[in-house]
């Protein structure tokens, strides 16, 4: 499932980036994320501009926490890693959808160092609450996710808290929610699929993947945006011919699928073994306390919506 490559480099070798990106006077700006200080660095107007629209900012006298610079620099795409100070270096990348997610795997890198009960997991899925609680919806590519998410959300009982990205603390009794984003970044085509939302989406400025950043509370209304939930339900989408519409899954069968399917996240920094063991142990711990299900969207649109509304009248009401 990997879409590009992340090569892990010294802290010396990184030093020597960050004197000649510095030298070149990019733009600079800090975003909030869960807590976390997350420094932006690039020559890319639009992507700053993306990246302000994106994100919540973080005050100027707050150190960052982790940095990611993305630059033009030579041919040919390059993701390399730093860990130790986590510092992203990004060559050559012309899709801002990537640059945001690897911006926040590279938090998600930075709270799974914490062993305390600051820890925070992180899982590339979509979110969508009923009351202050919810369901989570992630898929293997092309499933679905984003086009069953914003279905849902047609429906005013229900909230956004994204459509991308969330992260996870494990309590005795809760599963807390948080999200990570402020606005969301959307595909044009979304309308297509649902016609209800085409006045909402018209007019949104476009970049080269046929994406924009859309504001979420003009979307969907203040009162339908959350911040924070309860997860009371797991979904996981695919789209397989041959196998069955819908199925609950036990612990392991979940665990295994997505496993298998490299988390159903393709932007991971570091898949060492700890890493993997590491985020094996928190799904197996996750699925003991919450139903799954699998949803194999080889149906329509409307019929895979239907199933979901389903699952979400019987788990969350």
């Amino acid at each position: 499932m990997k879409i590009y490559s992340v090569k892990l480099i010294k802290p010396k070798e990184k030093e020597k980036h960050m004197q000649k990106y510095h030298s070149k006077g990019l733009y600079e700006l800090k975003a909030a994320i869960h807590g976390t200080c997350l420094k932006f660095f690039t020559d890319n107007k639009e992507f700053k501009e993306m990246w302000e629209d994106n994100f919540e900012p973080m005050p100027d006298t707050i150190r960052p926490h982790a940095r990611i610079f993305c630059v033009k620099d030579g041919k040919g795409l390059e993701v390399l890693y730093e860990p130790v100070s986590k510092t992203v270096i990004v060559k050559n990348c012309d899709y801002y959808g990537w640059v945001k997610s690897i911006g926040l795997a590279l938090v998600a890198d930075f709270m799974e160092d914490f062993t305390s009960e600051h820890r925070r997991y992180s899982i590339h899925g979509s979110f969508v609450d009923k009351g202050g609680r919810g369901l989570a919806i992630v898929g293997t590519s092309g499933s679905g996710k984003t086009t069953l998410t914003y279905g849902l959300l047609l429906d005013n009982k229900f909230s956004f808290l994204t459509d991308d990205w969330f992260f996870v603390r494990l309590t005795e009794s809760d599963i807390l929610i948080f999200s990570s984003e402020k606005n969301s970044y959307v595909r044009s085509d979304l309308a297509k699929t649902w016609p209800q939302l085409s006045k909402k989406l018209k007019g949104l400025k476009m970049d080269n993947r046929q994406r924009a950043i859309v504001d979420v509370r003009k979307l969907f209304g203040n009162d339908r945006i959350r911040k924070d939930s309860t997860l009371s339900l797991f979904v996981i989408l695919m789209r397989k011919k041959g196998k069955p519409p819908m199925r609950k899954l036990k612990k392991k069968e979940a665990v295994d699928f997505m496993l298998k399917n490299d988390f159903c996240n393709p932007h991971q920094l570091i898949r060492s073994k700890r890493r993997i063991e590491q985020r094996k142990k928190f799904l197996e711990e996750l699925f003991s306390k919450v139903p799954i299900y699998l949803i194999n969207t080889i149906e329509t649109p409307e019929e895979s919506l239907e199933r979901l509304r389903m699952l979400s009248k019987k788990y969350i009401g």
